[in-house]
């Protein structure tokens, strides 16, 4: 009995953070008892605890009850401790088996993109990617993916330092068609790579944003031409947009926060 009890006390405490977390400024011992349907004592009793340990403040003025720094704190090491390749390797893993093409997953790094994970798919197919090796960001769908969502004066950097390098009959080259391109890329939600980066090439490309709502790497799915038709990769925009959210939301991210521009 004295363990249901402690149980029934530890559910009441979470229901009790949740209430108070759905408001800005604050609640009373009365609004929350009443949102419980339990009596102002028994209320009272357990925000005087959570207040103890930091997870609830009270207002002095307004005597209302709002979440502590407590879980700031709390979600700081969260958000420290993350491993982006870790947190993305189930999609990573949904989207080759959904497709059974290469799923790539890089990060920026000074001006480019570094893979940190490849997936290889079950189709024969030879690429000059592998982990830990670097590519240019203007004809990459993955590079395109987080250029367009880096603060302009970064992407206009990145461009005027490392050139538009043509590297096959298919790369943008003219800087005011690239930054056309960028804000079609930013406006759809997705880049593609349309044999810029290597002759026979497609590739279809996301960003992935952090808690804070910066861009901090992109996945793609990467196929021959003879299977990356418009019309499949047409049909592949919407799985592989969502495996973004996913991976963003994994990372902290919320579709409420402003992405950082």
């Amino acid at each position: 009995m004295e363990r249901e009890n402690i149980v029934k006390s530890v559910s009441r405490a979470l229901h009790i953070i949740d209430i108070v977390s759905s408001k800005k400024d604050g609640l009373g011992v009365t609004e929350i008892a009443n949102q419980m349907d339990i009596n102002k004592s028994s209320v009272y009793r357990i925000l005087s605890t959570l207040v103890q340990y930091g997870y609830i403040e009270q207002d002095k003025e307004t005597e209302r009850y709002k979440l502590g720094y407590k879980f700031l704190e709390i979600s700081s090491k969260l958000l420290e401790s993350i491993d982006l390749r870790k947190e993305a390797k189930p999609y990573l893993r949904e989207l080759e088996k959904e497709t059974n093409e290469v799923i790539h997953l890089v990060v920026y790094d000074q001006g480019e993109v570094i893979y940190i994970e490849k997936l290889e798919g079950t189709e024969t197919l030879r690429m000059h990617s592998k982990v830990g090796k670097r590519a240019p960001m203007h004809c990459t769908a993955v590079g395109k993916a987080i250029l367009a969502h880096l603060p302009p004066h970064i992407a206009l950097e990145i461009i005027d330092r490392k050139g538009l390098p043509k590297h096959t009959d298919f790369t943008i080259t003219d800087k005011n068609e690239f930054l056309k391109e960028l804000e079609k890329v930013k406006q759809k939600g997705y880049a593609l790579d349309l044999e810029e980066n290597e002759y026979g090439i497609r590739c279809i490309a996301v960003p992935i944003f952090d808690y804070s709502g910066s861009v901090v790497a992109a996945v793609s799915i990467s196929g021959p031409t003879i299977r990356m038709t418009d019309e499949r990769m047409e049909k592949l925009q919407g799985r592989i947009q969502a495996i973004g959210k996913q991976i963003s939301a994994r990372l902290g991210y919320r579709p409420d926060h402003p992405v950082q521009s």
